[in-house]
């Protein structure tokens, strides 16, 4: 099974620390949820994760090997795919296009063949297209796959953007905010799925202010506040912990 660790992550901006000695794993078969109020270093933390930003000291290792260093191409290539907050897909490809774009990682034929349309270059674009359109079955999304991404309701675009995070077989995969907007209904039939990816073997970091939904859907659950981690355990230790109350309620 793949496992993720931070070892005291720390990410300073002047001398605001954004991120301050977090430590924490996230491992296959398992949905980790991470939460926080607004302003508490979650989105920093992906960024670091995921090579967009630099650590200011610590590590993160896939598999035992450090990818604190790594830029975010290598990354991705070393197995581990996000989702934003803001959804960022090609407007006016189609569905299935921007999910087969979410291939690139295991695309075998070089770009000569690719260009030459050589008998390879085909074959491997028709493999990748029907395993595309195995992910638009398990998306619910079959009805929208000529359809442009543009086109389609804010939730469904939501999907795409999964999909071609999922496309890439990853061994970790992170859900940035993934049902921001969505209604009770939507956001339980995405659950089903998640679940289902982990159960699969896949190494799932849920971010999410739904604390509910993280609630019913992680196996554990780490909290940040200030850049600090300031709880972790099971959904239901997490919930009832003073500190969690206090940083999200407000206390004296």
């Amino acid at each position: 099974m793949a496992t993720l660790e931070l070892v005291d992550v720390r990410r300073n901006f002047g001398g605001v620390k954004a991120v301050d000695g977090v430590s924490f794993s996230v491992t296959g078969g398992r949905i980790t949820g991470l939460i926080g109020p607004n302003g508490s270093g979650k989105s920093t933390l992906v960024n670091l994760v995921t090579g967009v930003l630099a650590l200011s000291s610590g590590d993160i290792r896939l598999n035992g090997q450090s990818i604190a260093t790594a830029t975010a191409d290598a990354v991705a290539r070393s197995g581990v795919a996000r989702t934003f907050q803001n959804i960022r897909l090609l407007a006016e490809a189609s569905v299935l296009e921007n999910v087969m774009i979410g291939f690139h990682r295991l695309e075998r034929s070089s770009a000569l063949a690719n260009l030459l349309g050589l008998p390879s270059s085909r074959r491997e674009t028709r493999a990748l297209r029907e395993r595309a359109r195995g992910l638009l079955t398990r998306f619910g999304m079959t009805a929208f796959a000529e359809l442009a991404a543009g086109s389609l309701a804010y939730g469904h675009q939501r999907r795409v953007e999964m999909m071609r995070a999922v496309a890439s077989a990853p061994d970790v995969l992170l859900l940035d905010e993934p049902v921001a907007g969505m209604n009770d209904v939507e956001a339980a039939e995405l659950g089903i799925i998640f679940r289902s990816l982990s159960e699969d073997g896949m190494a799932v970091l849920l971010i999410e202010h739904n604390t509910r939904f993280v609630a019913e859907l992680c196996h554990d659950v780490h909290v940040l506040d200030g850049g600090r981690l300031i709880a972790h355990g099971t959904p239901q230790q997490v919930m009832r912990d003073p500190a969690v109350v206090a940083a999200y309620m407000g206390a004296d």
